[in-house]
């Protein structure tokens, strides 16, 4: 029970970690642009450990580790999150780019403004349909 939760306090504690020292990095004149790909690397590294150890996702319910039902219910979670937040970052960068354009394409001729918000809900639609799969998916 004890290596269970070391095995659950562990991945928090590495991000937590990674985090402090890399804003201190930046704080120090490291480039940013680094700075992500570490934050980057250091979530690649506790997914791939919580994949390689799957106690971890069993530790809460006390299940033993052949028991392949809670990996395949935690599995599913984690593709519902992986489907809202990808597509949440898509949409974001969609609406981001789109919205200053149609802002300008609006100012200059206010006539545009009905074609120009188009653009910009077809960005947050990309939000909406991954929130759609992970509905999908939790209920499937």
């Amino acid at each position: 029970m004890l290596f269970n939760a070391i095995l659950l306090i562990f991945p928090v504690v590495f991000l937590v970690l990674s985090v402090v020292l890399v804003s201190g990095a930046v704080k120090k004149g490291k480039s940013p642009k680094r700075s992500v790909l570490t934050q980057l690397a250091s979530f690649g590294a506790v997914l791939a450990i919580c994949t390689i150890f799957p106690i971890v996702a069993n530790a809460a319910d006390g299940a033993a580790a052949a028991d392949l039902s809670p990996i395949a219910e935690g599995l599913k979670y984690l593709g519902a999150g992986l489907a809202t937040g990808i597509s949440c970052i898509g949409g974001g960068i969609a609406v981001g780019k789109g919205a200053p354009a149609a802002i300008g394409a609006a100012a200059e001729d206010p006539k545009n403004f009905g074609k120009a918000i188009i653009f910009v809900a077809l960005g947050e639609g990309i939000a909406l349909y991954g929130m759609l799969i992970s509905i999908l998916i939790l209920n499937g």
